[in-house]
């Protein structure tokens, strides 16, 4: 259920993160305790200190380090696919080690390096201490060995001739190579940056005139070959603009994902990594020969929109019967069609399920060119909801109790399996507690997995906003420590917290606004 939470929310919540930020911690230095900096070990993975660090960077060629919180949840989560990955370079050898640091304790390093949030990975190559590079890969175990084995060998494999060349390009279903006249230019040079980054592709590259001759090319082209679709999708290289890195590796993401991808434990990641800025939805029970069949007529619209669109069949039966909820949905309204726009997870849906070719490109052009209305989620009130001391919202009734101009409302917006958001829990029903009887503030709550807001989106767990009385419907975010005295402050000043000296705080500060629903206890990754 953890994993199917961290893919699904990326339709309800597609917000990127997965860090906790860093509070002021002081470090307690122990008396008479000698340093050292012999490289000791757990589960595999270099245990660093101001005193060893140097050493470790001297000693190993590759040195991929995280500097972690002891209190994180995204660090604690992140251990066994770090020990894990640690483990696999070792056993194949590889010249690339993993190594951890304790932001909290070894606070000289940290200042050094710039370290704001945790879980910060950073590589160190060759012992340079000055220039490392971030860690920009997945932040699971396969994820981590494919970043560093990119790093530790050629990023792209030369292909010497046309035999070398199709024996490469056959070698797996989604290859890409690099055709080049001078390796050395600098449209070759933004090939090899791509290649170092995308990791879970082969690259290959060529400079030999038989090489292009045999696949039929005479300037500068990437061409992606792979073994379903079209085959081959070329990428020609403007002799003007040259080989722009950043556009490259949008194309290859786009165009490596089949026409019509189907939502499953392998490829969510590619789904969400695309990063492609609609997704449409096909939900059907594969066991239904009838339904699958619909796969056709949604296949034949998705080219028209190759980029724009990622067409994605659902099945209410297997993997993505967990995902139901979060689009109002059970497995009986199956077949139907929705439309998310991932930017803000607004969600779309015909006003009756067509599913010919020609009815969903037109379905889709209309939401594109801004002419369908998103529909928006909303649960049942509660029969007490405004009876309680902290009220209970929803949808519908959310405009009509934020925006009532008499009342200032404070509404905590949440989901229920957010670990942040229980461990607040108590601290917001004292608040209401304390303002049940007050006549113009409101505490007010709303489960934003359940329901959804045509002007306000939410994109991690818990969002507080407050909403003062009066004209003009304006919203204020609380950022500030939650707590019921510093809430109490915040509602008292009107909604402002009134300035106070910085103190330094000797534990972990409260938890952050989770700003990546799928990791916030559980937490894309559509």
């Amino acid at each position: 259920l953890v994993w199917v939470l961290v893919l699904s929310l990326a339709w309800l919540a597609p917000a990127l993160g997965g860090e906790e930020e860093d509070g002021e911690v002081v470090a307690e230095e122990k008396e008479d305790e000698v340093p050292s900096n012999e490289l000791g070990e757990e589960d595999g993975v270099l245990v660093l200190h101001e005193h060893n660090f140097a050493r470790a960077l001297s000693e190993h060629q590759l040195l991929l380090v995280e500097f972690y919180a002891p209190w994180c949840g995204h660090c604690q989560r992140l251990a066994p696919a770090f020990a894990q990955a640690a483990a696999e370079l070792r056993n194949e050898s590889s010249p690339a080690r993993l190594a951890k640091v304790d932001a909290t304790a070894q606070t000289a390093l940290a200042n050094e390096f710039g370290i704001t949030s945790y879980p910060t990975l950073k590589l160190f190559r060759d012992g340079n201490r000055t220039h490392p590079l971030a860690y920009t890969g997945r932040m699971d175990a396969k994820g981590i060995v494919l970043w560093m084995q990119r790093r530790a060998s050629p990023s792209a494999t030369l292909l010497q001739d046309a035999a070398t060349a199709a024996t490469f390009v056959g070698s797996q279903d989604l290859v890409v190579v690099g055709f080049f006249k001078d390796l050395q230019s600098k449209a070759a040079q933004g090939f090899y940056e791509v290649a170092n980054e995308v990791v879970d592709m082969p690259f290959g590259v060529a400079e030999a005139a038989e090489v292009f001759e045999a696949y039929g090319l005479s300037a500068d082209t990437v061409c992606l070959f792979k073994k379903f679709d079209e085959g081959r999708t070329d990428f020609p290289v403007d002799p003007a603009r040259g080989l722009d890195a950043a556009e490259l590796t949008q194309l290859l993401r786009v165009h490596r994902l089949e026409l019509v991808m189907e939502f499953t434990n392998e490829t969510s990641d590619q789904i969400f990594g695309a990063k492609i800025p609609h997704h449409m939805l096909l939900f059907v029970n594969k066991s239904s020969s009838a339904q699958l069949a619909l796969r056709d007529g949604f296949r034949a619209a998705a080219g028209t929109f190759r980029g724009k669109v990622l067409f994605v069949m659902v099945d209410v039966a297997g993997y993505g019967a967990d995902v139901l909820p979060f689009f109002g949905l059970t497995p009986a309204d199956a077949p139907t069609l929705r439309l998310v726009k991932m930017e803000n997870n607004r969600k779309y849906q015909m006003e009756q399920d067509v599913f010919s070719d020609t009815a969903i490109r037109t379905f889709v052009q209309a939401v594109l060119d801004g002419k369908v209305k998103p529909r928006l989620l909303s649960a049942e009130p509660p029969e007490d909801w405004d009876t309680r001391p902290v009220k209970v919202l929803v949808g519908k009734t959310f405009n009509q109790v934020a925006y009532d101009e008499t009342k200032n409302v404070f509404v905590k917006f949440y989901a229920p399996w957010c670990s942040h958001c229980q461990a607040m829990a108590a601290a917001w029903e004292e608040l209401g507690e304390r303002y049940k009887d007050h006549e113009d503030i409101v505490i007010a709550e709303l489960d934003a997995t359940a329901n959804e807001l045509e002007n306000i989106t939410i994109n991690g767990f818990p969002t507080l906003h407050y909403f003062p009385a009066g004209p003009g419907r304006k919203m204020v975010e609380y950022k500030s420590n939650r707590d019921v005295e510093t809430f109490s402050k915040f509602l008292e000043n009107g909604g402002t917290l009134p300035e106070e000296p910085p103190a330094v705080s000797e534990i972990p500060p409260n938890p952050p606004r989770d700003p990546h629903p799928h990791q916030g206890g559980p937490q894309p990754s559509l």
